[in-house]
């Protein structure tokens, strides 16, 4: 029948694309890897050291899923072709629908497996350390940068990543003026570099009672988290460190202590801050961690004389410095200003639909270089 004389002529296609990703993906190195780190693990005193040996778990854990996922896409792509062949000997109708179901969510897999393979920076791997800050336009901008961690929170969640909140700043009147917040999981920094940079809003404020056009800024900084092998020196006299009462969403403990940290790198005037943990120490450590993590890649802008490989232009948060914007009035669309990219279903957008502009930007990268 012509319909599964398509889908076998697709599914050969996608065979030899299949067999590419697995070079690409470097499989057999993976697993040649995961077996030297079981043997290690399976050495008399693995576990005197529990860092060493819990990073070294870790690692095995993200090495075995990445194989993992590979052999259920054959797996997938195998019974998608006993499906195909038993339609035609069948000469059964019923079953196109079927077919073409697992051939729609086997390319979505795939394509989301490709993705893996732009992934080529250092630091891709990383979990991702991510700041929003409201730009021009008081609190329509601050309502927008809440719907923008709102949007970011829903990718995350749809992409089964873990959201920790770290620090926020409720607006005047409504929205936030800033908030930090992690995104933990495999290729979390991999995939949010390319949201770094101002994000540009045009619509009908609620705010204004005259029911006018507003344009809203703000701005969004994404940085690696760095692991212990990373060492940045900061000098005890170099540290300012503040002490307040948390605000904001943060459960029952939050206002209840001093509990918040705020560091100040004195030489760099680089500020962090934290609130979100339950003790001070807790909130110092992260807020230390976040202070690595920009002044790592201050550093690494020094050197290269350039900031976009980990933090991103810093441009004014305002008129034509942006990335992307997000119109809602008098048309719909979202338009990535880096890639040409652009999408109409404004509120999927806003519900974390953000794969298209991601890849666009993953893909332009590869190009580039």
């Amino acid at each position: 029948m012509f319909e599964f004389e398509q889908y076998r002529q697709q599914l050969e296609q996608n065979a030899d694309v299949l067999s590419k990703l697995k070079d690409a993906l470097h499989i057999s190195r993976v697993l040649d890897e995961v077996a030297e780190l079981e043997a290690r693990a399976q050495e008399p005193g693995f576990w005197d050291d529990v860092e060493r040996a819990q990073k070294i778990q870790t690692k095995v854990k993200h090495l075995q899923n990445k194989v993992d996922r590979y052999a259920r896409l054959e797996r997938e792509h195998e019974d998608l072709e006993v499906l195909c062949e038993l339609g035609v000997e069948a000469e059964d109708k019923s079953l196109v629908e079927e077919l073409a179901a697992g051939m729609d969510k086997w390319q979505h897999d795939f394509e989301k497996m490709r993705l893996e393979t732009l992934f080529t920076g250092e630091y891709d791997g990383s979990n991702a350390i991510l700041t929003l800050h409201a730009g021009a336009g008081g609190t329509e901008a601050q309502d927008w940068t809440e719907m923008l961690y709102r949007m970011y929170t829903r990718w995350a969640e749809d992409h089964d990543f873990t959201v920790k909140l770290l620090d926020i700043l409720d607006g005047d009147e409504a929205g936030l003026k800033s908030v930090s917040f992690m995104v933990i999981g495999d290729n979390a920094y991999g995939y949010m570099k390319s949201e770094m940079g101002v994000h540009r809003l045009v619509r009908i404020s609620p705010f204004d009672s005259s029911g006018r056009r507003h344009t809203s800024f703000a701005s969004m900084e994404v940085m690696p988290e760095l692991d212990d092998s990373i060492k940045i020196d900061i000098r005890a006299e170099d540290l300012r460190v503040d002490t307040y009462r948390a605000s904001g969403a943060g459960g029952q403990h939050v206002n209840k202590t001093e509990s918040a940290i705020r560091l100040t790198h004195l030489p760099t005037g680089v500020v962090v801050s934290c609130q979100t943990e339950r003790s001070q120490i807790q909130n110092r450590e992260t807020a230390m961690g976040m202070l690595k993590a920009k002044l790592f890649a201050l550093a690494r802008a020094a050197q290269m004389d350039k900031i976009e490989d980990l933090k991103g232009n810093q441009m004014d948060i305002a008129w034509g410095s942006q990335i992307r914007s997000y119109v809602f009035c008098p048309y719909t669309m979202v338009k990535d200003h880096r890639t040409g990219y652009e999408q109409v279903d404004v509120d999927g957008v806003m519900d974390g639909d953000l794969d298209g502009f991601i890849n666009a930007y993953l893909s332009g990268m590869k190009i580039e270089k």
